[in-house]
């Protein structure tokens, strides 16, 4: 069986006034599957000789099928609007407070998030505070599947920027919410669920500084979280950093949107000091971040057998991880892990990324020239060479803290390993001057007692250097 099945046609049509707007839909059909979904919850003759338990936790095949219909119904504007007019939502809203029936809750939570995808639905949703708090309560469910539909209901919500700051604000004011998130991040293997976790701390940084802070500094205290039965469980501890690198763990091999929704969750942290902070005074050092974030660049993105054309599709997610790596070099220099003696590769990585964008640029530029008359094309080029040109700057920042710290038998590793050589210099040379003059020279200075010929070389190739 299909998880949702797409919905039949309906003799709606043949009768007049029964089709719901312009849909071939049944307004009978609906208001019928709605009255059995209360029935459901609140029977109104309990058989004794039933089993309780076996009635509230499983749906009937043909009660399962009616409401996935309206799920998939839930789609269409007037349908949507229909079920507000039915006062649909309250009835989900008991669904919520009284069902055990696991997957009855995920399909309700389903065709609220489908409702809100409609401006005026979603400010009715947004704005009604109990319903608000029994939804923020779902984040606490032990089912993945419903889970997934709260996460995707918020991320909805979030996006309309006429409800999101209510949605914020009730976030902020609920505790259970960070530990919830948390201990999804921490505990699921559910790919697609961490996905859409991710997007909803993505969202929730991107809008409101205070709560990441609040996050940030979160995790001295213990609330209530999800639990297979009616007890309430106490969560661990959580600290928001090592969530979000378990969840980047999990998604960075089957979803490459996953791994850069986490890279940027992890990049909004370090643009205040207390997210740099809480990623270097980790009880490791930093050191699961650094080691992460390293083996990405050397061993998965943009690498030597990958086409030029790589960086493109990467700039991003590669950007996210480079920033955050030059915040925890520039703050963290005595830190073993930021020894340059372990960092030569990175350095070959970091040229090679230059080198990539070199010829990108080149084919850029080559377009906007091509479209210069073409208002449409040249918008997308612009945008292209945005992206590509925050890459860069952010990959010669981290390239020139690094190159300053490189000694004599650190440079001669480099070149012994191949990762320093002079095409890969004159690339660097190239991309960091003039704005990182000092830095050039101070290596050049290094690079005189590791190799004088290859310096010499350099030094006739770019004369401002001598």
């Amino acid at each position: 069986m299909d998880r949702n099945p797409s919905p039949p046609c309906s003799d709606a049509e043949e009768e007049e006034g029964d089709a719901v707007g312009n849909t071939v839909y049944s307004k009978h059909w609906l208001f019928s599957v709605l009255t059995r979904l209360i029935e459901v919850i609140a029977p109104p003759e309990p058989d004794p000789a039933a089993s309780p338990e076996g009635a509230r936790t499983e749906l009937d095949e043909e009660m399962e099928n009616d409401i996935c219909k309206v799920w998939d119904m839930s789609m269409d504007e007037d349908v949507a609007l229909f079920l507000q007019e039915f006062n649909a939502p309250d009835i989900f809203m008991g669904v919520f407070a009284k069902s055990k029936c696991p997957r009855l809750t995920e399909i309700c939570v389903g065709i609220l998030g489908n409702m809100a995808c409609f401006q005026d639905i979603c400010m009715s949703i947004s704005k009604d505070e109990n319903l608000g708090q029994v939804l923020l309560q779902r984040l606490c469910d032990s089912d993945s599947p419903t889970l997934l539909e709260t996460s995707r209901l918020l991320l909805t919500c979030l996006s309309q920027p006429e409800v999101a700051n209510v949605w914020v604000e009730r976030i902020r004011e609920n505790p259970s919410v960070y530990d919830c998130v948390c201990f999804i991040m921490s505990s699921s293997t559910n790919v697609e669920l961490l996905v859409k976790v991710g997007e909803v701390v993505d969202k929730l940084f991107d809008l409101d500084e205070e709560l990441m802070l609040n996050w940030i500094k979160n995790g001295t205290c213990r609330s209530v979280g999800p639990s297979v039965d009616d007890s309430p469980e106490e969560l661990p501890d959580f600290k928001i950093v090592p969530c979000i690198l378990e969840a980047a763990k999990q998604v960075r091999s089957d979803n490459p949107e996953g791994l850069d929704v986490y890279m940027h969750i992890l990049q909004l942290l370090t643009t205040v000091d207390e997210g740099i902070q809480a990623i270097v005074q980790a009880p490791d050092g930093g050191k699961d971040t650094w080691s992460l974030l390293y083996d990405l660049v050397c061993q998965e993105l943009c690498q030597p057998d990958d086409p030029p054309i790589i960086v493109q599709e990467q700039k991003t997610v590669l950007a996210s991880i480079l920033s955050v790596l030059s915040a925890m070099f520039a703050s963290q220099t005595e830190q073993e892990y930021t020894r340059m003696r372990k960092n030569m590769p990175l350095i070959g990585s970091l040229i090679r990324i230059l080198q990539y964008m070199e010829g990108c640029g080149k084919r850029a530029v080559d377009n906007s020239k091509e479209s210069e008359q073409e208002e449409a094309g040249r918008t997308d080029v612009n945008e292209e060479d945005f992206h590509l040109k925050i890459l860069k700057d952010i990959c010669c920042e981290l390239l020139s803290n690094m190159l300053q710290e490189l000694t004599k038998e650190n440079t001669l590793e480099g070149l012994h390993q191949g990762h320093l050589n002079e095409q890969a210099c004159s690339c660097a040379f190239q991309n960091l001057l003039p704005l990182y003059f000092a830095s050039v020279e101070s290596f050049l200075e290094v690079l005189r007692e590791a190799d004088q010929t290859l310096a010499e070389n350099l030094e006739k190739r770019f004369p401002s250097l001598k």
